[in-house]
């Protein structure tokens, strides 16, 4: 630059100081401490954590050529059977899968008229389950 241009800036300042004061004209870090520059960015980080939650629950997803509301569509639940290994298509087999963790026909095997030593978290070992499952017989 040259020092005629300095010259110019300095004047235009001094102009913008005597018209809107000394704080018109001031750096803006000349009274920025290092916890200030913390706190401005911990707001920075929330907001932006904010703005993402927002974004998620307007989120679009395309499903069957419509755009659908991502909040709208439903998590499909687990439909396979953790003790039979058997996939449902039963809607019966919904409450007992919420409820206790299998399909109605291992409920009715396993389960019924024995509930609290299911919910103490015995579980049939894998030789009931397969003479359920197939009809065997040891």
């Amino acid at each position: 630059m040259k020092k005629r241009d300095l010259n110019t800036i300095a004047e235009i300042e001094r102009a913008i100081q005597k018209k809107y004061g000394y704080d018109a004209v001031r750096h803006p870090r000349s009274k920025w401490s290092e916890e200030q520059e913390n706190d401005y960015l911990d707001q920075l980080k929330k907001l932006s954590e904010k703005e993402n939650k927002r974004r998620q629950k307007v989120e679009k997803i395309e499903k069957d050529g419509f755009l659908i509301s991502k909040k709208l569509l439903k998590k499909e639940s687990n439909r396979i059977c953790p003790v039979c290994e058997i996939y449902s298509f039963e809607i019966k087999d919904n409450m007992y899968m919420t409820k206790f963790s299998c399909c109605y026909l291992c409920y009715k095997q396993f389960v019924e008229q024995r509930e609290d030593r299911w919910n103490s978290g015995w579980r049939p070992d894998k030789n009931e389950v397969d003479k359920r499952r197939f009809g065997k017989d040891d």
